[in-house]
């Protein structure tokens, strides 16, 4: 292959993953976390990036509750415990809740929801809902990661002579650990930045720390829309 080959191909996968909404949603959310921690919190032009990123990214989010709401009428796999079940589902509910109510908010810091008062609380609110739904997150991936490990501990043991990397069942079940292990750092990060956002606890998690934790949880998210072949370059 030569090297505009290898360019074209290249700038070609650049297109398809900026194709996706949520991508850009994400590479958005960086860019809002990044000017919060700059700014932590005082006027400037990072606070106006950080108010006209967020306001951007609502549009991005725009019928984005139809996805969990899909979620939860659709069927768990069998054989999953009937706590993480329900976990599963409160966090779709929830997050379904959160997207909708969004979009009210929208509405109001567009103008065209006039009662500022009403969407300031029903801002609130989807914080909530959010929060609630990142914590739901963190438990079912400590429950599937426990799940994971008995397994392949069982596995380990049905192939202690032989080399455990070399089996494909095993390999796929390190790498679904990993995913889940990294997906448990982001939900954990977003329960901070929730914490934030709703001003819990101002003294310890300041706009700085929670434009850290964003930041930080929105780059883990772009790394998780990059296709297979493409993480595996970038691991």
């Amino acid at each position: 292959m030569t090297t505009l080959d290898a360019t074209r191909a290249e700038l070609a996968f650049v297109i398809l993953y900026l194709n996706k909404a949520e991508t850009r949603d994400k590479i958005c959310r960086a860019i809002q976390y990044g000017s919060k921690f700059l700014s932590n919190g005082e006027p400037g032009t990072a606070q106006n990036v950080d108010k006209s990123t967020s306001l951007a990214r609502k549009v991005f989010r725009l019928f984005k509750f139809v996805n969990n709401l899909h979620a939860l009428i659709s069927p768990t796999p069998q054989g999953t415990p009937l706590p993480l079940v329900l976990l599963g589902k409160a966090k779709d509910a929830l997050l379904s809740t959160f997207f909708v109510l969004d979009q009210i908010v929208w509405l109001g810091r567009t103008g065209i929801y006039k009662n500022k008062e009403q969407a300031d609380l029903i801002g609130r609110i989807s914080l909530y809902c959010w929060l609630s739904s990142s914590v739901c997150t963190s438990l079912v991936e400590v429950g599937e990661l426990g799940r994971l490990s008995a397994s392949m501990k069982k596995l380990e043991k049905e192939l202690k002579n032989s080399d455990k990397y070399q089996d494909e069942l095993y390999r796929a079940k390190l790498k679904k650990s990993n995913e889940r292990s990294l997906a448990l750092i982001k939900s954990g990060m977003d329960t901070v930045v929730a914490v934030g956002l709703l001003q819990l606890a101002p003294k310890k998690v300041t706009p700085r720390v929670t434009g850290a934790f964003g930041f930080a949880s929105s780059l883990i998210s772009c790394y998780q829309l990059l296709p297979s072949p493409a993480k595996s370059k970038a691991s």
